[in-house]
C-alpha cells in the first residue's frame, strides 16, 4: 500500500489550495481516510477526515474554511482549504484507516503517505 499527498506549495494569507492523496493497494471507499498536518517540533495534528461511508469531520480550527471529499473513480482523496492562515503553514499527510469511524489520533491509522509542504505567506 503507498499514499502520496500532493498539491502543497506557497500561498498567500487568505488564499487557496487543493490537496490531492492518491492510493495504490488501497480503496479508499473501503477504508476511513485521515488528513494530519505537523510543524517542527509540534505533535501531528487532526485536520479532518472521511469515513468509508461519506461521512466528513473536521478539527475546529479547519471548520467552515477545509473541505474533504472523494473520487472513489479516480480513488483520490482531496482537502480543500481556503481562506488560509500563517498559522495552517505545516506538512500535511494523509492517513488511511480499516474502520467505519473517523479517528482523530494518528495512531489509529494504519498506513500512511509522505507530507506535501504547504506555507502560508502574511
Amino acid at each position: 500500500v503507498q499514499l502520496q499527498a500532493s498539491g502543497g506549495g506557497l500561498v498567500e494569507a487568505g488564499g487557496s489550495l487543493r490537496l490531492s492523496c492518491a492510493a495504490s493497494g488501497l480503496t479508499f471507499s473501503r477504508y476511513t481516510t485521515g488528513w494530519f498536518r505537523q510543524t517542527p517540533g509540534l505533535e501531528r495534528e487532526f485536520v479532518g477526515g472521511v469515513s468509508r461511508n461519506g461521512y466528513t469531520h473536521y478539527a475546529d480550527s479547519m471548520k467552515g474554511r477545509f473541505t474533504i471529499s472523494r473520487d472513489n473513480a479516480k480513488n483520490v482523496v482531496y482537502l480543500q482549504m481556503n481562506i488560509l492562515r500563517p498559522e495552517d503553514t505545516a506538512v500535511y499527510s494523509c492517513a488511511a484507516l480499516n474502520s467505519f469511524y473517523v479517528s482523530l489520533q494518528a495512531y489509529d491509522y494504519d498506513y500512511w503517505g509522505q507530507g506535501t509542504q504547504v506555507t502560508v505567506s502574511s
